[in-house]
Formats: C-alpha cells, sequence, structure tokens
C-alpha cells in the first residue's frame, strides 16, 4: 500500500534539495539555449514539434521523480493499523418476584404486581449482554424463565405474570422457598457475577427458612437486593404485612442493599439504583501494527529510472 501515516526515518527528507535544485537548474539551461537558437529562417508560427522533440525533457523528468521516490523511501513511510478486541462479561440475574394474592393491592398503580412488571421490563431494556432469568413464588416457587439472552422472550415470560392462583399454585408468600429455586438457577453457571433481585410484599409464612437459603447463597458468592412493596408495613391490627428486617438481614449477608418501594416512582428509582451498580465489565484491547511501506516506492524508483535510460538510449537517442 502507498499511503502512509508517519515516517520512521524523516531526516533524509532533507535531500529532497538535490532534485529541486538540479530542476532549477536544467529549468534555466535549457531556457538559455532556447533564447540563443535562431529562428531567422523559420517561421515560428508555422512550426510544429515533432513527438521525439515533445519528449526530450521526459527522460529528465522520469530521473527527478525517480529520485523523490527514492528520497521518500529512504525516509522508511510507515502506516499503523488499529483495532480494537471488546469482550464482555455480563452478569446472571434472577428477578425473584413475589405473586402472591397481597401483589393484587393497588397502592402502587394498576396494582402492585403490574408495577413489578412494568419496572422490571425496563429494567431487562437497560442491560447489555447479561443473562436474565425469572423466578416466581407465592405457597410454592418455580422458574417462570430460565437464564437467557433474548430480552424479547424475557418480556414475553415477564407480560405472561399473573397472580399466583390464576396461576395454579397455592397462596402465600414462600420467600424462602423463591430464593432457593432462584440461587439453584444461577449457582452453577459460571459467569464472575451472580444476583438475585427479590420482590416481595409479605413476610414469610410458609417453606424453609429464608435466612438458610441465603447463607447458601452466601457460599456460592450470590449476591441478593431485596425490595420490600407496599405503603404500610402494619395492618390496623397490628400484624407485620412487610418483614423489612428479614429483608435488610438477606440484603446484607450477600453484599446487596434492601430498598422499600411505596409507590411507583420508587420502585422504578430502585431498578434505576440496582442497575447503576451492577455494570457488566468491558474488556477493550487496543492494538497498532506499524507496517513498513518503503517497498513499492524504492521498486517505482527503480522502475521510473530504467524508463528513462531505455528512452534516452533508444527513442529519444538522436535528440538528447
Amino acid at each position: 500500500m502507498l499511503f502512509f501515516n508517519s515516517l520512521k526515518d524523516p531526516q533524509f527528507l532533507f535531500l529532497l534539495i538535490i532534485p529541486f535544485g538540479i530542476s532549477l537548474w536544467y529549468f534555466f539551461k535549457n531556457k538559455s539555449i532556447s533564447n540563443n537558437i535562431n529562428f531567422s529562417n523559420i517561421n515560428r508560427d508555422n512550426y510544429t514539434k515533432t513527438l521525439k522533440e515533445s519528449l526530450r525533457h521526459l527522460p529528465f523528468i522520469l530521473k527527478i521523480i525517480s529520485s523523490i521516490l527514492l528520497i521518500l523511501a529512504l525516509a522508511r513511510p510507515q502506516s499503523t493499523t488499529k483495532w480494537e478486541e471488546s469482550k464482555t462479561e455480563g452478569i446472571d440475574i434472577i428477578l425473584a418476584i413475589d405473586i402472591s394474592s397481597s401483589m393484587n393491592e393497588q397502592d402502587l398503580k394498576p396494582n402492585r404486581l403490574e408495577s413489578a412488571k412494568e419496572v422490571a421490563k425496563e429494567f431487562v431494556k437497560k442491560r447489555k449482554s447479561d443473562r436474565i432469568g425469572i423466578v416466581l413464588f407465592a405457597g410454592e416457587s418455580f422458574t417462570q424463565c430460565p437464564l437467557i439472552s433474548d430480552y424479547n422472550i424475557l418480556n414475553t415470560f415477564l407480560e405472561d405474570i399473573s397472580i399466583g392462583s390464576k396461576m395454579g399454585i397455592n397462596d402465600g408468600t414462600a420467600i424462602g422457598k423463591g430464593l432457593s429455586v432462584a440461587i439453584n438457577r444461577v449457582r452453577k453457571t459460571e459467569s464472575k457475577s451472580k444476583v438475585i433481585i427479590l420482590l416481595t410484599d409479605g413476610v414469610n409464612t410458609t417453606g424453609i427458612s429464608p435466612i438458610d437459603a441465603a447463607m447458601i447463597a452466601k457460599e456460592n458468592d450470590i449476591k441478593i437486593y431485596t425490595i420490600g412493596v407496599g405503603s404500610k408495613i402494619y395492618n390496623p391490627y397490628g400484624d407485620k404485612l412487610i418483614d423489612e428486617a428479614l429483608l435488610q438481614e438477606i440484603a446484607e449477608l450477600n453484599n446487596g442493599i434492601y430498598n422499600r418501594a411505596t409507590d411507583n416512582n420508587s420502585l422504578k428509582q430502585i431498578y434505576n439504583e440496582i442497575d447503576k451498580l451492577e455494570k457488566t465489565e468491558t474488556k477493550i484491547k487496543r492494538y497498532n501494527v506499524m507496517s513498513e511501506e518503503f517497498h513499492l516506492l524504492a521498486y517505482l524508483s527503480f522502475f521510473l529510472i530504467l524508463i528513462s535510460f531505455i528512452l534516452k538510449f533508444t527513442y529519444l537517442k538522436q535528440i538528447i
């Protein structure tokens, strides 16, 4: 390739003064000779040069161009090829969502579950290169969607979520079971970062201990964020509606954060904060490869000087 963007030995460019000086000398020399020619017996207007006469300066011009190319070759022009390789290491994320009957409450609009679904969809849109799955729990727990990177399919599964009784499972709030199923979905994956986002509006009423499940998550380096949903913590009878202490402990055990969502905006803000905290890691390697480009210049210089000598000693021999 003839194009280049740097010179290894630019000091050789000072030699360009030589062909420039020789060109000036040749120009003034031939101008002087032309002025001394006697045209008294020749009608200048009717005089037409032959092809050979028109080409008489060509060998010299080729030599000058050849010398310029040779000097450029001595300056060692180089081209730089640059490219980048990026490797994105995604996160494995499980959205563990409570679908007990209380998620029908309308302190979030249109209700807690629908609000959670919409915010989850917005969260998914912002993720890049992650695998995301869905685990649902009420009185029991099951995997709604395994870890996948096709977010269109994931959104379809999110859309299909409804209250547990409509999905054929018993009512209740089995936080421990929900955590256990979520942990099983991610603990054996090869991802360096594994996250569970647990959303619930109640207290654990059945199944295994949530703290026991949280300890298993800790042993497997799984981070857990917990979200308590609902505007009230206690009902009029003094019964606890959201076990904030439990959710706080689960999050602290697993390097996560507990947040409470009392309305749609606060729930959205919580997911936005988690999105900022859990960024995928992109490693970029930059490569610069220098290529010597003097070869073509040197070959072209040799070719032009060869043509110059051929013309001088053959076709233009009689007039030079």
